[in-house]
């Protein structure tokens, strides 16, 4: 016999007033409601994250929407992987996702939304001296993008709790700032990074990564874990920690040259941030932390992935 939690994971609402109209009932029956926004293409990352919203609250929402205003022109805006029945499979067999929002572009952007910067309109919502370094030097578009889809979410779903991933670090910084400087009434927790066996991050990227590049993919969660050990240790100056990273990604890269493997690997960037501000650090003082993180092109899928030391996002 089914119960009332498996019959409502079945639900699907795909316009902002019919989710608004469903959202209604909760407020009058005082029910706190959390949200988890993806872009789909879910793994067992998402789903830990789910899973942390439910155990917070008695309602779950999930949205899946590919948001094309975090992408350039030159992105893999066609190309970034659409898995939505097997997306919403896994979200039913969790059995505590109450609703999936399956919002259409026009609804979220109805002047539309062509990529290229200077022909869109509307109004979008920038994060201003958190967006513009690491991630938004190598996309400069993207956090503008982040942040004006999930402030619409955010208004149409009206969630007391949001859950993000630290893989995302500097995701969850501009998000949490933007909260903070919109008024949204909104706690927001942010969920361990889920790794492969080899320490891979999940993502959904992965998926681009055929068995060779997959070999290689691991070399960028390497670096960072040795820049880290050295942290550990008691190093703090940032030319002694990075160089640490840079060995191991120059070494990789030349065993792939070496091997004519037909693919590039080349390290986007190495950071060691202030985990407030996003500046970057040239000494760690006693007592403070740092956000080590990093992008790393294996062949044409760009990776990216973060440590955190003495600190949380």
């Amino acid at each position: 016999m089914s119960s009332q939690k498996e019959i409502q994971l079945v639900k699907i609402i795909e316009t902002v007033p019919s989710l608004r109209s469903w959202r209604k009932q909760f407020i009058k029956q005082d029910k706190e409601v959390a949200f988890v926004p993806t872009m789909g293409s879910l793994h067992e990352g998402h789903l830990n994250l789910v899973k942390q919203a439910s155990e917070r609250c008695p309602i779950v929402v999930v949205s899946i929407f590919v948001n094309p205003a975090q992408f350039g022109p030159s992105e893999d805006l066609d190309n970034y992987p659409r898995t939505l029945s097997k997306d919403l499979e896994l979200l039913r067999s969790l059995n505590c996702v109450d609703t999936v929002f399956l919002p259409k572009v026009k609804d979220i952007y109805p002047s539309g939304i062509p990529l290229e910067i200077e022909k869109q309109k509307g109004t979008f919502v920038e994060v201003k001296g958190k967006s513009h370094q690491l991630e938004g030097i190598s996309r400069p578009l993207f956090f503008r993008g982040v942040s004006t889809v999930v402030a619409k979410l955010f208004n149409i779903v009206q969630p007391n709790h949001v859950f993000f991933g630290q893989k995302d670090a500097q995701q969850c910084i501009v998000v949490r700032t933007l909260i903070s400087d919109l008024h949204f009434p909104i706690e927001m927790h942010v969920g361990a990074t889920k790794r492969e066996y080899d320490g891979l991050a999940m993502s959904s990227r992965n998926q681009y990564l055929t068995p060779e590049l997959r070999n290689y993919a691991i070399t960028l969660y390497n670096a960072l874990t040795a820049i880290k050990n050295e942290l550990d240790k008691g190093k703090r100056n940032r030319e002694i920690l990075l160089r640490k990273g840079y060995e191991i990604v120059e070494e990789a890269a030349r065993k792939v040259k070496e091997k004519n493997l037909g693919f590039e690997l080349r390290l986007d960037y190495l950071s060691l941030a202030d985990p407030s501000t996003l500046e970057e650090l040239q000494e760690i003082e006693e007592g403070k932390g740092a956000i080590l993180s990093g992008a790393l092109y294996v062949g044409k899928t760009r990776l990216i992935d973060n440590l955190l030391f003495n600190c949380t996002l």
